[in-house]
């Protein structure tokens, strides 16, 4: 499996322009953000910062969530939220070319805490166009812990999936959030070519595989046995640091100080 690092969840005691080096010297090639600005279409200043600190860590962006609100809030997303197609569809627009000069060909378009509307199902085809121009995948996200998100499980997701009739739209599998959810994580693998992304966390606590009760790592044997080649995110909360900053032993091995 191919790693990469979601930093606006890890090295949050960082400066977001900070993090992308810090990840490369963790050990990481490959990185993954929610949308790292306060506005859904930012100043063309703050968008260069960040292509730049990516650029210049040497690492990838392999993973972009669109604008979702104010997140610390609840805000969990434009996709269905009445009223601001707009200024979603103007973050898409950003996004996009911002995606396009880094190489980042996922985006997650979290759908928000109201039901599925026409207008939400035109919001994600407009997503999916505007992705395919880039050959990128638009990914939709079942969540936990945000009671009026209607998301709750891979079949949830899915069925948005269905009414939206893009081919270029896809599963978010976080097996974190499902598992929460009781979703059944085994018969994912029946969904695995609909799965556009993968991420982890172990339960309960959301913190780094090892310390719940998930096998996380027989499930992701079982997806890339089922043909699952994408990379799979690490969006948890470190419980261990070394030096001030999470600790990667768990994945790397421990390290040799001699």
């Amino acid at each position: 499996m191919r790693y990469d690092v979601n930093l606006s969840i890890l090295f949050t005691e960082l400066p977001v322009l900070e993090r992308p080096a810090v990840a490369k010297k963790a050990g990481f090639d490959a990185v993954e953000f929610w949308w790292p600005f306060a506005e859904a279409v930012p100043a063309t200043g703050e968008v260069e910062a960040f292509e730049a600190a990516v650029r210049d860590a040497g690492v990838r962006l392999v993973g972009l969530n669109f604008f979702a609100g104010d997140m610390p809030a609840g805000d969990r997303g434009l996709v269905a939220w009445p009223g601001r197609e707009a200024e979603f569809r103007a973050n898409v627009e950003i996004a996009a070319g911002l995606a396009d000069r880094l190489g980042c060909r996922t985006f997650n378009a979290l759908h928000g805490s109201f039901p599925t509307t026409p207008a939400a199902l035109e919001n994600l085809r407009y997503a999916a166009d505007v992705a395919a121009e880039i050959g990128a995948t638009v990914v939709v996200e079942p969540l936990s812990a945000a009671p009026d998100y209607p998301l709750r499980t891979a079949a949830d997701a899915l069925a948005v999936l269905d009414a939206a009739g893009r081919d270029n739209l896809a599963l978010l599998a976080d097996l974190y959030h499902l598992a929460v959810n009781g979703d059944d994580l085994d018969a994912l693998t029946a969904h695995v070519d609909r799965i556009g992304h993968v991420q982890i966390a172990d339960a309960p606590g959301r913190g780094e595989p090892g310390t719940g009760d998930l096998d996380l790592t027989g499930l992701l044997a079982k997806l890339e046995a089922g043909g699952y080649q994408g990379f799979v995110g690490l969006e948890y909360k470190a419980t261990v640091f070394r030096d001030g900053v999470p600790d990667f032993d768990w994945l790397f091995g421990p390290k040799d100080n001699t």
